[in-house]
């Protein structure tokens, strides 16, 4: 019976920011771990208290990768300002990708909702953004596997949710510094936990046919293995091995993976 991966639990009670975690102890090659305290991520910041400040504040953070388009951040807001650190907006979607399915969503058409998502098509549709962000987003994850390897730690990564596009970039850093695959699968997981989901907002919630809506909506919402399976799978048939896809794909050379390594694993 294979055992899951041991995911360490780091994370203080955030009012304002949700799925807030450090990967600092996660099991890596060659016996080394990720080091704590250099590789954060979670939601967005945009609705951080004065206390989550402080708090993000003392973590020395050098960098944040923010991943979400103009869309979301219009919809939430701008990240909070934290006193000398990079905010770097690398988004991982164009402004006007599924622009008009949240439309239907907002305006709670059960009609096309039904159409679009009923049954498998709303995971099948998950599991193809995941595909498509891994293809298509090559010089944007190099970027930032090269920001980290000169001077981007410690660093924050996030999106709206936290989950899907910080959930892959996070997948493909753990990848490049040696993490297994079932230890990236169960951190990935972590982001299930009732405290850490993405909360739908109330207008989608409430009325006539609220609790379909959610239901057809849900897996959009949830992290599951099959969303980041297909991503892997991606990357298998593209480029055969991980190892051409970081090599390949990502530029990535021997000294750039070994910097990677000095910055975000102990022995």
């Amino acid at each position: 019976m294979t055992q899951t991966p041991h995911v360490p639990s780091t994370e203080p009670e955030l009012a304002g920011v949700r799925n807030f975690r450090d990967l600092g102890g996660l099991p890596a090659a060659d016996g080394r771990r990720v080091r704590s305290g250099v590789l954060f991520r979670s939601g967005h910041l945009a609705h951080a208290t004065e206390e989550d400040a402080r708090f993000l504040s003392s973590l020395g953070l050098h960098t944040v990768f923010d991943f979400r388009n103009a869309a979301d951040i219009e919809l939430d807001g701008e990240d909070i300002a934290l006193d000398g650190v990079r905010h770097l907006n690398v988004p991982l979607n164009d402004p006007a990708d599924g622009a008009e399915f949240w439309k239907m969503v907002r305006a709670r058409d059960l009609t096309q909702l039904r159409t679009v998502l009923a049954g498998d098509r709303g995971a099948e549709r998950m599991a193809e953004s995941y595909r498509e962000v891994v293809l298509t987003r090559t010089a944007e994850h190099s970027r930032v596997l090269h920001t980290l390897a000169e001077d981007g730690v410690p660093a924050l990564m996030h999106c709206a949710a936290g989950k899907d596009r910080a959930g892959l970039s996070i997948a493909v850093t753990l990848l490049a510094v040696g993490v297994p695959r079932e230890v990236i699968e169960a951190d990935y997981l972590e982001s299930n936990a009732p405290h850490r989901r993405y909360r739908m907002r109330r207008e989608a919630e409430e009325g006539t046919g609220s609790r379909e809506v959610a239901e057809l909506l849900s897996p959009m919402f949830e992290a599951r293995a099959e969303y980041l399976g297909a991503a892997f799978a991606a990357i298998e048939e593209r480029w055969g091995a991980a190892e051409r896809y970081l090599s390949e794909g990502l530029g990535l050379g021997s000294a750039t993976r070994e910097r990677l390594r000095e910055r975000l694993l102990t022995d």
